[in-house]
């Protein structure tokens, strides 16, 4: 038998190979246009740097930088500095993130404070128990502590 005979053959047998692999090391596939675990924390620790780089940036109600912020504002120019978009709002940010429990919150996760009204703010989570975020009217962004029990974290895409 020749070569040819054996190629179809052959071909199976490495995809065949190739699959068993990727599933004996935990590989995963992707779509087309998909990240992968790694990317999404290297773009999420971008965005942490980028809301540190803005510490001592006063808060201004509304204001999406570059030199004041409101909360969702800094939490929207970090992000948008490496390449995600995300909706204007606190409470839309908290739509827009896939929903992380604390357990397996990570640097660059969100960092959403609820109230019985719903999402009153939202910093980046920066390890720690720590976030940036910027608080509130006569303040600036700053690194700080969580300080309430009830938060929980989103992912961004």
């Amino acid at each position: 038998m020749t070569m040819r005979t054996h190629t179809p053959q052959l071909l199976a047998r490495a995809a065949t190979v190739s699959a068993l692999t990727m599933v004996t090391l935990g590989a995963t596939t992707l779509a087309p246009g998909a990240t992968t675990d790694a990317e999404a924390a290297s773009v999420a620790a971008h965005a942490v740097r980028v809301a540190a780089s803005k510490q001592g940036s006063p808060y201004e109600f509304g204001a999406e930088g570059p030199y004041r912020f409101d909360c969702s504002g800094l939490t929207l120019y970090s992000f948008k500095r490496v390449g995600r978009a995300l909706p204007r709002s606190a409470a839309a940010q908290y739509n827009h993130t896939r929903h992380i429990p604390t357990s397996f919150r990570r640097r660059g996760d969100l960092v959403f404070f609820h109230s019985p009204r719903g999402v009153y703010h939202v910093g980046i989570y920066a390890g720690r128990d720590r976030m940036w975020h910027a608080p509130k009217t006569g303040d600036v962004v700053r690194l700080a502590r969580i300080w309430s029990s009830t938060v929980s974290y989103g992912r961004v895409g």
